[in-house]
C-alpha cells in the first residue's frame, strides 16, 4: 500500500510539475513579450541542441543520472529535473516526429502536454524506486551513479555542445571553443562556456555587430573576468607558472574574502 500511495502521489505532483514545466520552457523562446515558468538557463541549453532530438535527450539524460542518485541518496529532488531533464526530454520527443522547433518546443500546448507526460513518468520512477531500494543499498547506488553521472556531464556533455558550437557556424564555434575552454580552467566545465559562444554568435550572425551584442560579450567577458578572480583563478595560474603573486593582489583577495 505505501508503494501505491507514492505512485499515486507522484503521478498527480509529476503531472503537474511537468506541465508548468513544458509550458514554461516554450514562452521562454518568447521573451520579452510573453514568459511564464522557466529559466534563461534552461533556454540557453535547449538553444544549443539546435533542434536535435538525440542531444536534448542525451543533455537531459546526464542530469537524470546525477538527480537520481540524490533522490536515492538524500531523497529529494534536485532543480535539474525541472530546469533540465524534463523540458530537453519533452522537447525530444517531440521532435523526433516533427523537426520544426517552431511548432514543437516553441508550442507551449505541445510541450505542456510531452511536459506533463515526461513529469509523471520520471517523478513516479524517482519516487518509488527511492522507497523501494533498502538503506544498505542506497550508499553503493550513490557510489555508482554520482561517479557515472559526473563523467557523463564532465567530458561527454561538453563534447556533445562544442561540435553543436562548430556545427552552429564558424563564428559559433570560434566563441564556443574559446569561451568552452575558458569555462572548463575556471569553473570545471565547458558547457556553460560553450553554450554562452553559441548564443553569442549566432546572435551576431542574425544581428551583426550592434551595441545589443557588443554589450553582451562585454557581459560575458566581465562574467568570466569576476568569476575567475572570486575563484582564485589568477593566484592559481601566475602559481602553475612558478610565479610569486604581487602583493597587493593578495591583499585585494584577501579584502574581498577571495584566495
Amino acid at each position: 500500500m505505501p508503494i501505491l500511495t507514492i505512485l499515486f502521489q507522484s503521478i498527480i505532483i509529476g503531472g503537474l510539475v511537468g506541465f508548468a514545466a513544458g509550458v514554461g520552457a516554450a514562452r521562454m523562446f518568447t521573451a520579452p513579450k510573453t514568459q511564464a515558468l522557466g529559466a534563461f538557463r534552461t533556454l540557453g541549453e535547449m538553444n544549443a541542441a539546435e533542434g536535435d532530438p538525440a542531444s536534448h535527450f542525451s543533455f537531459g539524460l546526464g542530469f537524470f543520472f546525477n538527480a537520481w542518485a540524490s533522490t536515492v541518496g538524500a531523497g529529494a529532488f534536485t532543480q535539474d529535473i525541472t530546469h533540465r531533464v524534463i523540458p530537453n526530454w519533452a522537447a525530444a520527443g517531440l521532435l523526433v516526429k516533427n523537426r520544426n522547433v517552431e511548432q514543437t518546443v516553441h508550442n507551449p500546448k505541445k510541450m505542456g502536454i510531452a511536459g506533463a507526460i515526461i513529469g509523471v513518468v520520471v517523478v513516479a520512477f524517482l519516487n518509488v524506486t527511492s522507497s523501494s531500494i533498502p538503506e544498505s543499498l542506497q550508499v553503493t547506488a550513490v557510489k555508482v551513479l554520482v561517479p557515472a553521472a559526473n563523467q557523463l556531464i564532465n567530458l561527454v556533455m561538453p563534447i556533445l555542445f562544442w561540435l553543436a558550437a562548430i556545427d552552429a557556424g564558424r563564428r559559433s564555434g570560434l566563441f564556443g571553443t574559446v569561451f568552452g575552454g575558458l569555462s572548463a580552467m575556471i569553473m570545471g566545465n565547458a558547457v556553460p562556456g560553450v553554450v554562452l559562444g553559441i548564443l553569442i554568435g549566432k546572435g551576431v550572425d542574425e544581428l551583426g555587430w550592434t551595441r545589443i551584442t557588443k554589450s553582451i560579450l562585454a557581459a560575458a567577458i566581465l562574467l568570466f573576468v569576476l568569476s575567475g578572480f572570486f575563484r582564485g583563478f589568477d593566484l592559481n595560474l601566475l602559481k602553475s607558472f612558478n610565479l610569486n603573486a604581487p602583493g597587493w593582489l593578495s591583499n585585494v583577495h584577501q579584502m574581498l574574502g577571495g584566495k
